[in-house]
């Protein structure tokens, strides 16, 4: 950035980080001793959807690659479109395989990015639940390079657990780059994954 950029305002947006996922499973160790919050297995990755033969072709791609894992079990990766008109990747795993879990997720990002639609990518998340049954999700926003919890309330229609959320953040502030600006938490209702 040159002073004209810093005299006129501009700034640089932040490039995606996607290596920042592999410090999920540890921040998962570290989830786990501070709120007993255990991985799932689900997760997903969010993006705008296109039309177009290109990004068909990207997505067919993907899909072979991950479901051609002969290790993975369980369902195959699947697509899925959401009430908003996004679509998500979701992937499942052994609940005691984050690391594969992640791979995936890195590998469907790393493809679209490389593929060419790195802008349309909007964020990925992985699941977790408690004992008591409880959802929470660590998404990675993609554009920011950051991560944040978000924890729906059971049986509450559209609710959040603010609370949580923020138990998570600092619990977890030394495992991940988290996202300081709340308002940047966007509410993931009804996504796949969690």
């Amino acid at each position: 950035m040159g002073l004209l950029d810093i005299l006129l305002g501009r700034t640089k947006p932040v490039v995606p980080d996607l290596d920042r996922l592999f410090a999920l499973p540890s921040a998962a160790v570290t989830l786990e001793a501070a709120t007993g919050f255990t991985p799932t297995g689900q997760g997903a990755v969010c993006f705008a959807t296109v039309e177009g033969a290109a990004f068909e072709q990207t997505h067919r791609e993907v899909q072979a690659l991950l479901d051609a894992d002969t290790e993975r079990t369980g369902p195959p990766v699947r697509l899925l479109r959401d009430d908003f008109g996004y679509s998500w990747l979701l992937s499942q795993r052994s609940p005691e395989d984050l690391s594969a879990l992640v791979n995936d997720l890195h590998a469907v990002n790393s493809a679209m990015e490389v593929n060419g639609f790195g802008p349309q990518l909007l964020c990925s998340l992985a699941g977790f639940e408690n004992p008591a049954g409880r959802s929470l999700a660590l998404v990675y926003l993609y554009k920011r390079g950051t991560f944040y919890p978000f924890a729906p309330l059971p049986e509450r229609g559209q609710r959040r657990d603010n609370a949580l959320e923020l138990q998570v953040k600092a619990a977890l502030a030394g495992d991940l780059r988290i996202e300081q600006d709340l308002s940047r938490w966007f509410p993931l209702w009804g996504a796949p994954g969690l």
